[in-house]
């Protein structure tokens, strides 16, 4: 990845397919500043309503109103698409042959639901892609030394058919007192969603990984496990002009 004075950093295979345009954004970026900056591109931004959930929108035009879900995808120009995010998984897909974008939401609920999985094959139902011809960049997240969670999340995402290789071990230590309750686990957000595209055909190749930038740990990012009380969000883009 790329970074610079901007308040968002470029891949630099995205950034070589021409009239697309795409960024994973900092804390710097407030609301204002990145309306502004969509304006400047004469884009129209979509922005949803984020639920944690496995909805993925099909844009043929701008919403008339704000919709709910955590995944939109077109191949209409003029039309940024934007995921917002404070440790989740930012993911943006590109159809280089048949002019299609996605962008995608993957918190750990939209991973166990493979959100990911069902953006990419939506595409191929819409626009003829190919998972083995496409590209998907994977921005910066929590990473997994950050990233605690409890056996239900384990034992949910093992369900969902993950293997146990997304997930490490961490003792709970108990304080003054307090009995034993046993183990919680170290959650892989980047590999989990990087096997499920591994799963439908992307070539290693085909996959830009950001790591190994964490959320949690860079202050320039935003983390809703490191500052639960913040209320921004970061922004990450992609479109067509």
């Amino acid at each position: 990845m790329t970074a610079n004075k901007r308040p968002y950093l470029t891949v630099p295979r995205l950034a070589a397919v021409p009239g697309l345009v795409h960024g994973f954004g900092d804390g710097r970026w407030t609301e204002a500043g990145f309306l502004a900056f969509a304006e400047a591109l004469r884009m129209t931004p979509v922005v949803m309503r984020q639920l944690h959930s496995d909805v993925i929108h099909r844009l043929d035009e701008a919403p008339a109103e704000k919709l709910a879900g955590d995944a939109l995808m077109t191949d209409v120009p003029g039309l940024l698409l934007v995921i917002r995010t404070a440790d989740c998984l930012p993911v943006l897909l590109v159809d280089e042959a048949n002019r299609a974008v996605a962008a995608v939401h993957c918190g750990w609920r939209g991973t166990d639901k493979r959100i990911l999985e069902k953006a990419v094959r939506a595409m191929g139902e819409a626009y003829g892609s190919k998972p083995g011809e496409m590209l998907a960049a994977l921005g910066p997240c929590v990473g997994p030394a950050c990233y605690e969670v409890g056996p239900e999340v384990r034992g949910a995402f093992l369900e969902a058919g993950f293997p146990e290789a997304v997930f490490a071990p961490r003792a709970l230590v108990p304080g003054a007192g307090a009995p034993f309750s046993g183990r919680k686990y170290l959650l892989d957000l980047r590999s989990a969603n990087a096997w499920l595209l591994s799963g439908l055909g992307f070539g290693e190749d085909r996959i830009t990984n950001a790591g190994p930038v964490c959320t949690h740990c860079e202050p320039r990012f935003l983390s809703y496990r490191r500052d639960p009380h913040d209320p921004r969000r970061m922004y990450n883009f992609i479109g067509l002009v």
